[in-house]
């Protein structure tokens, strides 16, 4: 895991992007060991919560230009190159895809730029505590192509349509409090990792089952009709209802203590 290091406390996991000096560009081994740690993660069953960051000024500045020197992205004039193009995109799509399909909420700390693949990245984060200067910016369309990881598939139910729509035609930049007063961040904040990491502490000290069964339900709304989406609610709730954890909640809150709840199971 040469990009980023890894470690778990307290139900929180927290993954640190760990090459500032190249603003944590995101090299190829990236695309194929963030997706096999997240689904570790998540496949544990420990963690409650994970939390991204990264070392240094920025966040994410993209993808590292190395990546482009790779052969399936300079495709010939042939359709079995493109083909082949076409499924390494796919591949690098479910790279973040796994951020959402996880059981539990993704947090991303977000300071400086936060572009290109960065933003494909922190869009598909459940929750985003932004710093000052963090700005995000739809880098792709600055360099002759579109955006074709997330940013313009997931943005569109974080982001207002003409706000979206500039940044995507004219690669603008869109800073901290705009992204703020836009509802694109939960928060500005002047430490970033430390608003992320209380967040993160306050998920994990609620019930696992009904923390990922509301991520489910929201992730199922934000694609379904409202009909659909409380039918899916009361069969949802149905499964994952236990009382033992409603009992513990309702004590721990009187006693303002930490409840001890039913963990994930490992999968």
């Amino acid at each position: 895991m040469a990009d980023f290091t890894l470690d778990e406390q307290d139900g929180i996991a927290h993954l640190r992007f760990n090459r500032p000096a190249a603003a944590n560009a995101l090299r190829m081994p990236f695309w194929t060991d963030f997706p096999e740690a997240v689904r570790a993660i998540d496949r544990g069953g420990r963690a409650r919560v994970l939390v991204l960051s990264g070392e240094g000024r920025h966040f994410c500045a993209g993808m590292d230009v190395s990546v482009f020197q790779n052969p399936v992205f300079q495709p010939d004039s042939s359709a079995a190159a493109r083909e082949a193009f076409a499924h390494e995109v796919r591949r690098l799509q479910a790279s973040f895809t796994v951020l959402t399909q996880a059981r539990i909420p993704v947090i991303a700390a977000i300071q400086g730029a936060c572009i290109g693949a960065g933003l494909d990245m922190a869009s598909a984060c459940d929750l985003r505590f932004v710093a000052p200067d963090a700005y995000f910016r739809v880098e792709e369309i600055n360099i002759g192509m579109m955006a074709d990881v997330g940013s313009l598939q997931r943005l569109p139910h974080l982001l207002p349509d003409a706000v979206l729509r500039q940044m995507a035609f004219c690669g603008s930049t869109l800073d901290a409090p705009r992204a703020a007063a836009l509802g694109f961040a939960n928060a500005l904040e002047a430490d970033v990792l430390a608003a992320a990491l209380q967040a993160a502490a306050a998920i994990a000290a609620r019930a696992p089952l009904a923390v990922s069964a509301s991520k489910a339900a929201l992730n199922y709304a934000r694609d379904h009709t409202i009909a659909d989406g409380l039918e899916q609610a009361a069969l949802l709730n149905a499964a994952i209802w236990h009382t033992p954890d409603i009992l513990e909640a309702m004590r721990t809150r009187a006693a303002k203590t930490v409840g001890d709840f039913s963990p994930l199971q490992k999968l």
